[in-house]
């Protein structure tokens, strides 16, 4: 158990004040809070406290309301009392706290916790508090209740307090739902973005700048798909802008995509030439649903004075190998270093590297074009000598050919490896230096057959 778990626990039983004994604003420690008190009662390292306050009886029970009332003469605990009572290795104590924890908004992501207890009763008591709750918590409680509920909901039985919280979202108040849409916890940010669509919280043009600039995958997965389907079947200029002007790879497919639904198939050739994979692969979809061929736009582009960066590997992602071969091994003495490093890559693509052809690449004065060659050579350093690649990494060099030289001779292994990263140990590139230093401290993989060394 941490240190923190520890001290969180003795200065509840010590009376602390439950904002002194742990960070409220977490959900980790309200998890860790109910784990390490029972580690602690049941270990002896704290006294168990005295839960005298749970013998009280209920005057009566209103069968038309989930919470009782109690005898007024008994003196109500402490919160920090409550909370331990709570998280106590008896199941009955925890049951009874529960009885007097639906007031107390500050324990409510206890009674969460409780919500998958083990224990039947405790559970079913601990969901009835909740639910009845939930509508009274302020947007800063929420966030921090929501994340605690969503940690829970994958145990074996936490399902039932996020539907409750789900529930309460969907008919709750815009403040609650807009301080979630901003929570530091990725689970809530998510949640609140699913609950505020089906509530029609955003318009279109509102979720596509959300999809746009959100560095969450599935909150631009979300959110994009909510974006069309708020436009009906033609999507407006806005929403599009928006999606085709992100910069997440994800959010420009789908509104590549888009285009095709309002037929506007011709403005998705541009895209054709995206950095993004998954974007190049929809437009070649929506060039096709116009019956326009998108390998004859790769080939004259890759053909033409101005050569877009990516043209080369789109070229070989739908061209026949055949085909695609030689215009790619003609691009790769092309002037602009993009376009040299999409050909290395489409060579990659169509499993066309020839190692000792390629080599020469790696002296490229574009580190662009060195990481790609560098990269397609990978698989195939038994083929390259391990002498010229020891050459690469001599001072004076430059820092980028040197390395992709070690990256290349740590992959190939055996002494010419250890020998090159020994003599970069104290390389001027702290990168450089990091990986000789952690190239010696390893094993050494066998030397691979291949070329004779010298």
């Amino acid at each position: 158990m941490r240190d923190w778990e520890e001290e969180a626990a003795a200065r509840l039983a010590a009376g602390a004040a439950l904002a002194d004994a742990l960070d409220v604003r977490s959900a980790t420690a309200w998890i860790s809070l109910d784990q390490g008190v029972r580690e602690e009662i049941r270990w002896g390292r704290i006294k168990a406290p005295s839960h005298a306050w749970l013998t009280g009886r209920r005057l009566h029970w209103d069968w038309n309301s989930p919470l009782p009332t109690w005898n007024p003469s008994r003196t109500p605990p402490s919160t920090s009392a409550l909370a331990l009572a709570l998280c106590d290795p008896d199941g009955r104590v925890r049951e009874a706290a529960l009885d007097r924890a639906w007031d107390t908004a500050p324990l409510l992501p206890l009674v969460a916790i409780r919500c998958a207890d083990w224990v039947g009763p405790v559970r079913e008591r601990a969901r009835d508090v909740l639910r009845a709750a939930l509508p009274g918590v302020g947007p800063s409680a929420m966030t921090v209740l929501a994340a605690v509920i969503l940690r829970i909901s994958g145990r074996s039985r936490g399902d039932a307090a996020r539907a409750a919280l789900e529930r309460a979202l969907l008919g709750g108040g815009t403040a609650v739902l807009e301080a979630m849409l901003t929570s530091e916890d990725r689970a809530t940010r998510r949640l609140a973005h699913r609950v505020a669509v089906a509530r029609g919280h955003f318009p279109g043009e509102r979720l596509a700048a959300i999809a746009a600039t959100d560095g969450d995958v599935v909150i631009q997965d979300i959110c994009s798909e909510a974006a069309l389907a708020t436009t009906g079947p033609r999507t407006t200029d806005a929403v599009l802008l928006a999606l085709l002007g992100s910069r997440q790879g994800r959010v420009r497919s789908a509104g590549v995509t888009a285009l095709h639904r309002s037929g506007r198939n011709g403005e998705a050739e541009r895209f054709l030439f995206d950095r993004s994979g998954l974007v190049r692969a929809c437009a070649r979809w929506v060039l096709r649903q116009a019956g326009t061929d998108p390998r004859a736009v790769y080939r004259a582009r890759c053909a033409g004075d101005s050569v877009p960066d990516h043209a080369p590997l789109g070229l070989a992602e739908c061209e026949a190998r055949q085909a695609a071969v030689p215009l790619l091994w003609e691009l790769t003495r092309h002037p602009a270093p993009g376009v040299r490093a999409s050909a290395v890559a489409g060579l990659c693509v169509v499993d066309a590297v020839d190692a000792v052809r390629l080599l020469p690449l790696l002296d490229d004065p574009s580190p662009r074009v060195v990481r790609a060659t560098s990269t397609a050579l990978l698989p195939h350093v038994d083929r390259l000598p391990a002498a010229e690649l020891r050459h690469r990494t001599s001072a004076g060099r430059p820092s980028h050919e040197r390395k992709a030289a070690l990256r290349l001779l740590q992959a190939q292994g055996g002494p010419d490896c250890l020998e090159a990263a020994r003599a970069l140990t104290d390389d001027p590139d702290p990168e450089i230096g990091a990986r000789a230093r952690r190239m010696i401290g390893q094993p050494l993989a066998p030397a691979q057959e291949g070329p004779r060394r010298h």
